[in-house]
């Protein structure tokens, strides 16, 4: 009878273990989790994994909807939209067990990429000490993603939702950071921010696959990805081999055989690094693919300085590449709202490279749902992280409030160039967002070339009639060119009526011009 039992022990015990093994528990990715915050307004994707073939139920309030996981485990339902900001409320993922997530918000969820001016954190930032003491708002939610490249789109992140304390927001991305304030006070709504950025990184490795493809104009940046790709299919069907031929050998040998080398380890994947195409976008953006949001911010271009209008193109990949695998509905061409980089030195061989980068940047404009901050007043020369970031911030919100949350009555540009008009020995400049034009400082107008025919930049006079600005200089009779603030070291003083910094730009398209400086 004791034999009898403690079989049965036994018998139970390993099938409990058995069970335990085979049976995959219900699981949800980071971002799905605890303190996290809802985008308002749109269906609501939410994912995870779980044995194949299992049901899945997600409730969030009064709603649910059922999935199936697919013969990989994965499974994924969409919440109808929820239309009013708030909370908290919980969310409840059921299959074979069951998953809570609490303290959730509905709001507005912005996500802030880049290199190192949106990695700077709010304790590197002006004012740190009084920023942190101050950052008191629960109802703003911060979730930071760490530097992790990878091969492959990678499921998983090692990261967190967290309340906005004095505790939690000191290395948070401080543009990212004084953007989202002003949409929470403005707005008076809980705010989700997601930093996923990377000092010293190039655009190439934030754009997902479909952006190479989706832009002809980027065809060489496709083929050294898909090179790379090749290479590596290549060494690992080589490896492959090696292994065969190794293994047959130790199968065939007598006893007394020398044996072969063991062959080489598998090569390491080559897009599993932080300046290789797609290496980013799958370790730090695919893990929160399709997670609701309202758009995104991006602060970058320093590593791309020196390539000019095909920067352009790039964004334009970058953009139609996020856009394309979130897929969001109601909310497809979400915005995606950019800092002009500020002026700096970058040596007198590159004075003219930085003006190539903000012309491909104002260029972006023409890409739909998209807002740039021009910053040549918020300078370091000598430091290319100007620590002014609340008022990149700020200028960043203007755009989204302006022009995705309804508040029309913004100022939310500086002028923007728009055309020349040559009257005579002078030309009339046109922008947009040009209603009470000013100098910042109330001195003349800074940072003014004209050129003839011969191309050759001069030192130009510029003076406001209204809403234009006419420039004319001695010894050109005949004006062709205009060009503003063109120069890597340029920090001009026109502003519009809201204090508002105008973009440099130039009206030729030359490559043989010289320049006085």
């Amino acid at each position: 009878m004791k034999l009898m039992r403690w079989c049965l022990m036994v018998t139970a015990a390993v099938l409990l273990m058995m069970g335990s093994i085979v049976r995959a528990d219900v699981k949800l990715p980071e971002i799905i989790s605890n303190n996290m915050v809802l985008q308002k307004d749109i269906p609501l994707p939410i994912w995870g994994w779980a044995d194949a073939g299992e049901e899945v139920t997600v409730t969030l309030g009064a709603t649910s909807a059922k999935a199936t996981a697919d013969a990989a485990g994965k499974w994924k339902v969409k919440l109808p939209a929820v239309t009013t900001a708030g909370g908290p409320h919980e969310m409840t993922v059921k299959g074979k067990n069951e998953i809570k997530v609490s303290n959730i918000l509905v709001g507005e969820v912005w996500a802030g990429s880049g290199q190192s001016n949106m990695q700077w954190s709010v304790k590197q930032s002006l004012n740190p000490d009084a920023e942190i003491a101050n950052a008191k708002y629960p109802s703003i939610r911060l979730f930071m993603i760490p530097l992790v490249p990878s091969g492959t789109p990678a499921d998983h992140i090692q990261a967190k939702w967290v309340e906005c304390s004095p505790e939690t927001v000191g290395p948070s991305s401080a543009v990212l950071y004084f953007f989202g304030r002003e949409i929470h006070k403005q707005l008076n709504t809980p705010v989700g921010l997601i930093t996923t950025a990377w000092g010293g990184t190039r655009i190439q490795p934030w754009i997902a696959p479909q952006g190479f493809t989706a832009i002809p104009e980027i065809e060489n940046e496709k083929n050294e990805w898909l090179g790379k790709l090749n290479s590596y299919s290549d060494a690992l069907a080589a490896n492959a081999a090696a292994i065969k031929v190794y293994n047959d050998a130790v199968k065939a040998a007598k006893p007394g055989d020398v044996l072969p080398s063991e062959p080489a380890p598998v090569p390491a994947h080559p897009l599993n690094e932080r300046q290789t195409h797609t290496g980013l976008y799958n370790g730090m953006i695919y893990p929160i693919v399709p997670f609701g949001i309202k758009g995104f911010l991006w602060y970058q271009g320093e590593s791309n300085n020196g390539q000019g209008m095909h920067y352009y193109q790039m964004k334009r990949a970058l953009i139609e590449g996020w856009r394309t695998v979130w897929n969001q509905e109601g909310n497809r061409d979400f915005p995606v709202l950019f800092a002009q980089l500020a002026p700096f030195d970058y040596g007198p061989k590159r004075t003219y490279e930085l003006p190539g980068i903000w012309e491909a940047q104002t260029e972006t404009l023409k890409v739909k749902n998209t807002g740039m901050a021009v910053l040549t007043d918020i300078t370091t020369l000598k430091d290319i992280h100007p620590p002014n970031k609340q008022e990149v911030g700020r200028r960043l919100s203007l755009w989204a409030l302006a022009n995705n949350y309804g508040k029309s009555d913004l100022v939310y540009s500086g002028p923007l160039y728009k055309s020349i008009k040559v009257d005579g020995n002078k030309v009339v400049v046109s922008f947009d967002h040009a209603a009470g034009l000013k100098a910042s400082d109330g001195k003349d107008l800074s940072w003014w070339t004209i050129a003839g025919e011969d191309k050759k930049f001069v030192k130009a006079t510029a003076k406001i009639e209204g809403d234009t600005v006419v420039v004319s200089a001695e010894g050109v009779a005949i004006p062709v060119a205009v060009r503003f603030g063109y120069h890597q070291l340029a920090e001009p003083n026109l502003v519009n009526g809201a204090g508002l910094p105008a973009s440099p730009f130039r009206s030729d398209k030359w490559t043989d011009a010289t320049n006085t400086e």
